[in-house]
């Protein structure tokens, strides 16, 4: 079997299976990753940019190989590595849980149960609930939703296409290290910058490709293009602006603006400013946008690899 459809039936069917199944309770492949790359951190830490560097080398570079090895045993077999791709798409995407935690916090504004909503707001995302009304956490939801719609499932499909199962595994290690090292506290800000940086790299062309499709996905084509072309420079994260502007010209919402991360305030610039305020059923809106994008990136996605290997073979 080619090595394209391998990669289109496996990673159909590890899409369907994290609907279906969504992420175990416990022994999650990437949970395990993120404490071997805490010991890894243990013993190499120092405020330097180079041991940095180093930690995300021997970390990225272990789920690399992890995947490479995994791949040539099981090449000989069609089925052996149709199941790998898919169990490797499966413990790299996040949709379901993505969809659960954003509906979980929703039911709660819904009730008019705040305090609720804002204890189930760190389960998405590292902003400061207590800041937050109930406008603001769920703009807060609905921008995680998206930025999580690139990191949790499109960008694992793209990088999954480009390089199989050592692809899907090294974007999820990128991905992992970024939110364990990669933020600007004072321990990380040069021991997480290798991690940051790369992730930055990888997280590109997914996000583009995620702000593509939520352009195509919405209700508004044009104006989600707009925003897109309009917005997205503004935001501080090169991956984040696309996918959010993307989103907000999608929905007719606006995004932005003031928020808060471990005590820190920070002052966005406003993303689609014509647009409305976030309100509570935008949630649901968003996790259907999300879902709709997740689908065609995996269409997107099957057809290059499908496409690109057809031609090498």
């Amino acid at each position: 079997m080619r090595a394209g459809r391998v990669f289109a039936y496996g990673a159909a069917a590890g899409l369907l299976g994290d609907q279906l199944l969504g992420d175990p309770r416990r022994g999650h492949p990437v949970a395990a990753f993120g404490r071997a790359a805490g010991a890894v951190e243990r013993v190499l830490w120092r405020d330097h940019r180079g041991w940095g560097t180093l930690h995300t080398a021997v970390c990225v570079g272990g789920a690399v190989a992890l995947g490479a090895v995994a791949e040539t045993v099981v090449r000989p077999s069609r089925t052996a590595s149709v199941a790998l791709t898919a169990a490797a798409t499966w413990a790299v995407v996040g949709g379901r849980s993505l969809a659960r935690e954003a509906r979980v916090v929703g039911r709660a504004l819904r009730a008019g149960d705040v305090q609720g909503a804002r204890e189930r707001l760190p389960h998405l995302c590292g902003r400061d609930p207590q800041a937050l009304d109930a406008d603001g956490i769920a703009r807060a939801v609905v921008e995680s939703v998206a930025e999580n719609t690139s990191d949790a499932v499109v960008g694992a499909l793209v990088w999954g296409a480009v390089g199989g199962v050592p692809g899907l595994l090294g974007f999820r290690a990128v991905n992992t290290l970024d939110a364990m090292v990669g933020h600007r506290s004072a321990r990380y800000r040069r021991y997480g910058w290798a991690s940051a940086r790369l992730d930055d790299v990888a997280g590109w062309p997914g996000a583009r490709l995620t702000a593509a499709l939520a352009t195509v996905a919405g209700s508004d084509p044009r104006g989600a293009a707009r925003v897109w072309r309009a917005d997205a420079g503004k935001h501080p994260s090169p991956n984040a602006g696309p996918v959010e502007a993307s989103f907000a010209g999608a929905l007719g919402v606006r995004l932005g603006g003031t928020l808060s991360y471990g005590g820190r305030v920070e002052h966005r610039p406003v993303l689609n400013a014509p647009g409305r305020a976030v309100a509570v059923p935008d949630i649901e809106r968003a996790v259907r946008l999300s879902r709709r994008v997740g689908l065609l990136a995996l269409g997107v996605s099957a057809a290059a690899r499908l496409l690109v290997k057809g031609r090498t073979s």
